[in-house]
């Protein structure tokens, strides 16, 4: 099974930047979006072979998520049932069959950090949905997580210590996560692979010279992490100031 993840930094935008011709030539059993910008009834984009399900925030140009899936869900859940979380549209669930397809965009802390007291209390309640998932069947999240976890995940750690998306909080959330049994697929297979990242600051020509951030994740149950295919980072798909990131996995 091919899955497809990616913040497209507004739908209607990378849609002019070619988003339909990389969707249809990865041709993806379910391809995850993040940060759509769009109300309900703002675009009409669908794909043959494709079912699609989109959560918008209640504030119009703002978060929003989105899954097309050629396999028919047994269940879709908008939110994880927690109104405060709920109203930015940040996450959609997909049951089916065998696992949980999990879709998120993660909310950012912020400059100077005015928004990470709010997203620890956001970590813990995504952890608890997750792991309440997890009793049930296998769980394949993925998505904009707005943290680099390691070192090796940005290209300037020193600089960005205290910075949104790198501070010890947010990794240590991000470690918790992984502890309590799930599984960073990219990291899995290429523990030591440097240089690999996801997004980029439209600042400095921050991408052409590849000083970025690898923020956008395939995590798993780790009792399927012996599934996994293969992790890929599509570096070269250009449309967003994200990159889609991919997970092969035999499920």
């Amino acid at each position: 099974m091919k899955l497809i993840s990616w913040n497209v930094n507004g739908i209607r935008a990378c849609v002019n930047k070619g988003f339909e011709d990389f969707f249809k030539k990865i041709d993806a059993d379910i391809f995850c979006i993040q940060e759509t910008k769009c109300q309900p009834g703002q675009i009409d984009l669908e794909f043959d072979g494709y079912k699609s399900y989109w959560n918008s925030a209640e504030k119009k140009g703002y978060s929003g998520t989105a899954i097309y899936t050629k396999i028919e869900p047994i269940n879709v859940k908008y939110g994880i049932g927690i109104e405060e979380h709920d109203k930015e549209g940040r996450v959609i669930t997909l049951e089916f069959k065998d696992f949980y397809m999990v879709d998120i965009y993660t909310p950012n802390s912020k400059r100077e950090l005015e928004r990470l007291d709010y997203r620890q209390i956001w970590e813990d309640e995504m952890r608890k949905y997750l792991l309440e998932l997890n009793k049930n069947k296998p769980v394949i999240m993925c998505g904009d997580l707005n943290v680099a976890h390691k070192e090796i995940d940005l290209k300037n750690p020193k600089t960005n210590r205290r910075n949104a998306g790198f501070t010890d909080e947010e990794r240590g959330k991000m470690t918790e996560l992984l502890e309590a049994g799930f599984t960073d697929t990219f990291r899995y297979l290429y523990p030591d692979k440097e240089n690999e990242y996801s997004w980029w600051s439209y600042m400095g020509r921050a991408r052409e010279k590849n000083v970025g951030w690898r923020i956008d994740y395939f995590i798993v149950s780790k009792d399927i992490e012996k599934k996994i295919k293969e992790a890929t980072i599509y570096s070269e798909i250009m449309g967003s100031d994200h990159c889609p990131v991919g997970l092969e996995i035999n499920i």
